[in-house]
């Protein structure tokens, strides 16, 4: 799942992260890595907050549900730019804008499709819990609540 993540991030990256003037050539590979690692890290904190029914709902709505989830990932990133790759805050959020917000509605849209099974919610939010339990049961009384 982990791996499609990155890919899904590497399809959206051409404007904000391949023709951005402000990330080396040398770069980019870490940068689509940072970018994926960021919504990785948010998902899994949301898991382990308590706002699995705020992951769900935001899952099931097309994204519309929470846009402060979108803004947390783009932070995240935006902050990893300036921090590792000294892009100023405002290009970096700008970067950030550009590139998060679309992987995070495909991903929705990839995790309702019934060919991508990686992106199938329960199957992402388990891998997002490290397999350390099957959330189907959880996940499908939510999805219905």
């Amino acid at each position: 799942m982990f791996e499609k993540l990155f890919l899904l991030v590497k399809n959206n990256a051409g404007t904000a992260v391949v023709n951005n003037p402000l990330i080396p050539a040398k770069h980019h590979n870490a940068v689509m890595i940072e970018a994926s690692s960021s919504i990785i890290e948010v998902l899994k904190g949301q898991m382990e907050n308590g706002k699995l029914k705020d992951l769900v709902k935001y899952f099931q709505s097309s994204g519309v549900y929470n846009k402060s989830l979108v803004s947390s990932i783009v932070n995240r990133f935006a902050n990893r730019l300036n921090t590792f790759y000294n892009i100023d805050t405002e290009h970096a959020l700008a970067t950030a804008n550009e590139l998060i917000p679309v992987v995070m509605s495909q991903l929705v849209k990839e995790s309702k499709s019934e060919q991508i099974k990686e992106f199938g919610l329960t199957n992402m939010l388990t891998k997002l819990n490290g397999n350390r339990a099957d959330l189907s049961l959880l996940v499908n009384n939510l999805m219905v609540a």
